[in-house]
């Protein structure tokens, strides 16, 4: 079983991977789209995700040793079988089975070609099922049905090309038989799909939903951490590129990472009556809950925001205090570096459970700086 066993866990490493560089934009796109975060959309798709890479595993997997794979296999070998049916031949020849005793119709089982196409006929079952979420109609069978068979076609040219190119031969044949049981099985996944998505949401119950809260004008915290997020991004992302043209460290970094902050947090929303470039990506705006300016409430945002930065970097850089084991301060050293270290991890864990907190209460608690700047996220223009 380790031949089927091992691409799985391949592709679960691989989807763990890809999960943390596509879900923060799966959120971005869900929340533009609903206005809140719908979890039994991303339950679904990160399991297709994790479907769709098993499949492609399966049939790849194990690679080759070498990419001459052309210098193990004989100057005669076939890289395709064009037979209809051949499994049928297989499974048959030398099993002992005889069609007219049904006694013997157990030995079917014994039959490593009985298992090898029972297996393509499971291969793309799961993947009829996801086609019958995604394109919503039964009526839509036989479009079912044809990308089904381009997927498995896909596969089977993948292999015929020795990845296109990749190795010099076929380490897998191409297979007519693989063409038909792959393409049935996605068919009859289809039709059975809806005993299985009876289980979730319908997309016009997520739809209502994404109704009803633009209707109340409901921002769930996750979209305002998001859109935090975003923000930190950006400024992050233009220091490094900044730091990759001058290489600069130091003091000079943080100068210019508190510049970027202020910028983003103070100026920007200043400019745009309330929302940062993150907030801009998803959609809301901040106005005052009170009926004060605007600008000043932004900039209170922005210092809220600075003052835990700062905090940390002057903990930090009080930790990093080294001095030669001859100093007669070298003992006070390590204490303050502990401290520091435990300094900095409480401040962690104090954010930390705050965001939690905010997350749970699902609104009714603001972020710190929010509350601090008396700002509330809105969705109207």
């Amino acid at each position: 079983m380790s031949i089927y066993t091992q691409p799985i866990m391949v592709a679960f490493l691989i989807t763990i991977v890809l999960s943390f560089l596509l879900f923060v934009p799966w959120l971005i796109y869900t929340y533009r789209k609903y206005g809140y975060l719908s979890v039994s959309k991303t339950i679904i798709m990160w399991s297709f995700i994790f479907y769709f890479l098993s499949a492609l595993c399966l049939v790849l997997l194990p690679f080759p040793e070498t990419r001459d794979t052309c210098s193990l296999q004989a100057s005669d070998t076939v890289h395709y079988n064009l037979h209809p049916f051949q499994f049928v031949v297989d499974i048959l020849k030398n099993s002992g089975i005889v069609l007219t005793d049904p006694s013997t119709w157990l030995y079917i089982t014994k039959q490593p070609a009985f298992y090898q196409a029972f297996y393509n006929f499971l291969l793309l079952m799961p993947f009829g099922v996801y086609l019958c979420y995604f394109l919503k109609k039964r009526e839509y069978w036989k479009r079912a049905f044809l990308l089904s068979f381009l997927l498995t076609l896909f596969y089977e040219v993948t292999q015929f090309t020795g990845i296109y190119g990749i190795f010099n031969c076929a380490y897998r044949i191409f297979d007519v038989d693989d063409l038909m049981l792959n393409s049935v099985g996605a068919l009859l996944g289809f039709f059975l799909a809806p005993v299985v998505w009876a289980l979730f949401p319908s997309h016009e119950e997520v739809a209502a939903k994404a109704a009803e809260m633009a209707k109340k004008d409901i921002v769930k915290p996750l979209s305002i951490l998001l859109a935090l997020a975003i923000d930190l991004f950006i400024s992050h992302f233009i220091l490094f590129i900044i730091g990759a043209v001058t290489g600069y460290s130091g003091i000079f970094e943080f100068l210019v990472r508190i510049s970027l902050y202020m910028l983003l947090f103070g100026v920007v929303p200043n400019l745009t009556s309330g929302a940062t470039l993150g907030m801009k990506v998803m959609r809301f705006t901040m106005v005052s809950e009170n009926g004060k300016s605007i600008v000043k409430q932004s900039w209170r945002r922005c210092v809220a925001i600075l003052v835990v930065v700062c905090t940390s970097e002057i903990i930090t850089t009080i930790g990093h205090i080294q001095l030669d084991m001859d100093s007669p301060f070298y003992v006070l050293q390590i204490v303050i570096t502990l401290l520091a270290f435990i300094a900095n991890l409480v401040l962690m864990m104090v954010i930390a459970i705050h965001v939690i907190r905010v997350i749970v209460s699902g609104g009714r608690h603001r972020l710190y700086m929010d509350h601090y700047a008396g700002l509330i996220a809105t969705r109207k223009k």
